[in-house]
């Protein structure tokens, strides 16, 4: 369905290039006919330029100096004409190509126009057994249809984008956290080692200070007995 709407686009882009293509052969074919026309006034005021030329120079009678002279300026009037002929022809030749191009290219065209019609039946026959008033509506309805699905492949697109994006920034975050928990985890074994160590420290000086303690008892009955004999020998 979808190429055959595009095809009868297609034949109706194909129609109107046809009517444009139409018109500028028909106008190209006035302007060479005007053409032909200012060419063929030319000619004739060149040959009555001509004879009234011949006419006056036997009429005149004048010297064959004079004679020379208008001899001289007819041959370069004729001279300038002929270029300007020249010129007019090669614009003609070039126009007669631009027609036969645009004859060949119209020939193309109502080719197309020919293979393209039975989509345009086709159109019909569904404008007929269908809601749609025209063709055009037919077309506005197809190109509805195509902004949307461009629409929602673009928003699909940017949802795809977004997902990959969100995966990347999780991945980002994971390897941020597992590096933050195995650090954390590293600290903690260093933490625990500390706290080992300082338990270990812990007892050690306690019983460094039980060692004190019963020392400084022993030094305490030891005084207490000393100064007991020294009370006794002083009695």
């Amino acid at each position: 369905e979808e190429d055959s709407t595009n095809s009868f686009i297609c034949v109706l882009k194909k129609m109107k290039e046809v009517r444009l293509m139409e018109k500028v052969v028909e106008e190209t074919e006035e302007a060479f006919m005007e053409r032909m026309g200012a060419l063929a006034e030319q000619w004739r005021e060149l040959h009555a330029r001509r004879a009234q030329l011949k006419a006056h120079v036997v009429r005149s009678g004048t010297t064959v100096k004079e004679n020379e002279k208008l001899r001289t300026q007819a041959l370069k009037k004729a001279k300038e004409e002929k270029e300007e002929n020249t010129k007019k022809e090669s614009e003609l030749l070039r126009a007669r190509r631009e027609l036969e191009a645009l004859r060949k290219q119209h020939q193309k065209l109502s080719e197309k126009l020919l293979k393209y019609s039975l989509f345009k039946r086709y159109l019909e026959d569904v404008v007929e057994n269908s809601q749609f008033r025209d063709i055009e509506d037919i077309i506005s309805y197809y190109k509805a249809l195509v902004r949307t699905r461009k629409d929602l492949l673009q928003s699909q697109w940017w949802h795809r984008q977004l997902m990959e994006q969100g995966k990347v920034l999780q991945q980002q975050i994971r390897a941020e956290k597992e590096a933050e928990m195995l650090q954390c985890k590293n600290d903690l074994v260093q933490l625990k080692e500390a706290f080992d160590q300082a338990q270990n420290d812990i007892r050690q000086w306690e019983d460094r200070w039980a060692e004190v303690q019963d020392r400084a008892a022993k030094k305490a009955t030891e005084l207490k007995s000393l100064n007991m004999a020294i009370h006794s020998l002083f009695q």
